[in-house]
């Protein structure tokens, strides 16, 4: 007849706890946390930092008012009228007239538009308005043409699906 030792008490107690430990973190394996159910309180300080973000996944809302710095000065815009007789302009300019075009609003790229002085204006000056100002776009061309039209070409330097246009500003005065 074989006989059977009985177990000691240490190995006992250790099977116990090698099994509690085993179904702890097949338990922690299973669990689905619920979606918005880590908040704030149980976060500990410093818990996220800038290697935990995604890159351009934070919005203008997601920072406290003065945390992000201000983007360069954009150039002046121009001269409204003075008094009743209308605009003034520089020496030997009169007449001074902005027109402006937008192209169509959507997420193709590039995007090149142009704006034409009226007849019997000359162009004088021109710019471009990014609608909306985004850190994706970049201006490839702004210039004026020798027919009295400011053209301008903005491409995307990074795929973005958000939908964009671009205004392009002509400043006119009479052709004297």
């Amino acid at each position: 007849m074989i006989s059977i030792r009985r177990p000691s008490p240490a190995l006992v107690i250790s099977c116990v706890a090698l099994v509690f430990a085993l179904a702890g973190t097949g338990y922690a394996t299973v669990l689905q946390v619920p979606r918005n159910s880590v908040g704030t309180p149980q976060l500990k300080n410093s818990a996220v930092n800038s290697a935990k973000v995604k890159n351009r996944s934070l919005l203008r809302v997601d920072f406290a008012s003065g945390q992000l710095p201000a983007g360069p000065r954009g150039p002046a815009g121009p001269a409204g009228p003075t008094g009743p007789s209308g605009p003034a302009g520089p020496a030997g300019l009169s007449g001074l007239e902005r027109v402006d075009t937008t192209s169509d609003n959507n997420s193709v790229s590039p995007k090149t538009q142009a704006t034409t002085c009226p007849t019997g204006k000359r162009l004088v000056g021109g710019g471009v308005r990014l609608n909306p100002l985004l850190n994706a776009l970049v201006v490839q061309q702004s210039y004026p043409d020798n027919d009295n039209v400011y053209r301008v070409t903005v491409r995307e330097v990074a795929a973005t699906a958000a939908n964009w246009s671009i205004t392009v500003l002509a400043v006119c005065a009479n052709a004297s």
